[in-house]
């Protein structure tokens, strides 16, 4: 069944490859409302990971792999969470940069005041899969390692009945 499901999942993802469509990794919202509370969003998520990860180091949980695995994802979460504000504030609130599409797989990045500096930074910070992705792979691996824990500790209270 499980190998099922990874050919299943394989081929839902070639079959997109032949018709892509924009590839947006950030979002953008409706001013003003829209941008304002995604950015509060933002940084409750941040206090959130920051109280999870304190709360596990205080608590001594981290000393559990699965639990410093989710402390990881936590980390990852927060800098993912940073750079999204950043786009938005750079893109959205303060307008420093103005794209263009050149061609369907090209866009130019025009940064205000001409400083070339502010368009580099902009490319690296679009890149926030870099840092989702090994959070949500954190996640998953914590839980997955948790979850094991606690299915070996039912089946060994299983034992002696």
């Amino acid at each position: 069944m499980r190998f099922f499901l990874y050919i299943l999942c394989i081929a839902a993802m070639l079959l997109q490859f032949p018709a892509p469509d924009a590839a947006l990794a950030t979002q953008t919202h409706g001013a003003p409302e829209g941008i304002y509370v995604h950015q509060a969003s933002h940084i409750f998520f941040i206090f959130a990971m920051a109280i999870l990860i304190y709360w596990l180091r205080s608590r001594n949980l981290v000393e559990n792999k699965g639990w410093r695995m989710i402390q990881y994802a936590g980390v990852f979460f927060i800098l993912w969470s940073l750079d999204a504000f950043l786009v938005h504030f750079i893109d959205e609130q303060a307008r420093l940069v103005e794209l263009s599409r050149i061609s369907r797989w090209n866009v130019s990045i025009e940064p205000a005041g001409g400083h070339l500096w502010l368009a580099w930074l902009y490319y690296l910070l679009k890149l926030d899969h870099l840092l989702c992705v090994p959070g949500m792979v954190f996640l998953y691996l914590g839980l997955r390692r948790l979850s094991d824990t606690a299915y070996d500790i039912d089946n060994t209270r299983g034992e002696g009945t």
